[in-house]
């Protein structure tokens, strides 16, 4: 009997001991806090006064966040109106999970606790705030940044904070036209692309960086699903006219390019890539 007595006392200890490890664990301070830049907007504008509903692709928003949080990282949300994101529905989809539906939903579980009602900031406020606390940004793809993004002076003046700074600055598949915001006059760039008037753009501060986004074939085969419409400008062609050194790969592989503090990733399937990436150079400050 005395012995069965000193047996369930080990277990309960035992059973304490990992209790307090669990608590300590969760409760641990975090590395640091990334700045996950969403838009604000639904509708993309297309030629001839049409619209296209658009949003974030949840795989490139969900799998980089939830590396981020696994790595120990805390993730502020923001977008321009401190509105909830919206995802494009297209990319509710199991075959950029792998194939897998079962990891599909756990990513949008994760991705629907991030951007819950009232934990989503407004980009002026963030700003006004400071930004030292933000260790790095991330920017998801989709189509909608090129919306009320890449021509967004605010998020040019933050963008121009990351780069002073050094500090990491992601983005994936159409997440990288958002870097066209941070020249002098971002709507006018924006304004000469839909006008096809050989833009130019005016110290952009990532002129000459070598880096990547949804490429010109890629683009092509989403266009295509439009029914006759178009886009208003392809982003390859409007990041490279404005100074980016673009590199791809083939259609539909990962392909992510890191120059200095810059990490951007091709297309949907360079979430895991960018992830890593993002990771290492967080890790590395």
């Amino acid at each position: 009997m005395n012995r069965l007595i000193a047996m369930k006392i080990l277990f309960k200890s035992l059973l304490l001991t990992l209790a307090l490890a669990v608590s300590a664990t969760s409760h641990a301070a975090p590395k640091g806090e990334v700045l996950v830049l969403l838009s604000s907007e639904t509708e993309l504008p297309l030629q001839n006064g049409q619209t296209f509903p658009s949003g974030y692709y949840l795989n490139e928003f969900g799998v980089p966040a939830d590396a981020l949080l696994r790595a120990g990282y805390q993730l502020t949300i923001v977008t321009p109106k401190g509105n909830q994101p919206k995802p494009d529905q297209s990319s509710i989809d199991p075959m950029y999970f792998g194939g897998n539906a079962v990891e599909m939903q756990r990513i949008q579980g994760v991705v629907a606790e991030l951007t819950a009602p009232g934990k989503i900031k407004p980009l002026a406020e963030v700003i006004k705030s400071g930004l030292e606390a933000y260790a790095a940004v991330f920017i998801p793809g989709g189509h909608a940044p090129l919306i009320d993004l890449s021509n967004n002076p605010e998020v040019g003046a933050l963008l121009q904070h990351f780069h002073a700074k050094g500090k990491p600055t992601a983005a994936i598949c159409h997440g990288p036209i958002t870097l066209l915001a941070a020249q002098d006059d971002p709507r006018g760039y924006e304004q000469a692309l839909v006008k096809n008037s050989q833009p130019q753009a005016t110290n952009w501060i990532y002129n000459g960086y070598r880096m990547t986004i949804f490429s010109d074939p890629e683009e092509k085969v989403f266009e295509d699903t439009l029914k006759g419409d178009k886009l208003r400008f392809y982003p390859a062609k409007a990041m490279a006219q404005a100074g980016g050194q673009m590199k791809f790969v083939e259609a539909w592989q990962p392909n992510v390019v890191v120059d200095r503090e810059l990490i951007t990733g091709q297309n949907p399937f360079s979430d895991h890539a960018l992830a890593a990436a993002l990771i290492e150079a967080l890790n590395k400050r």
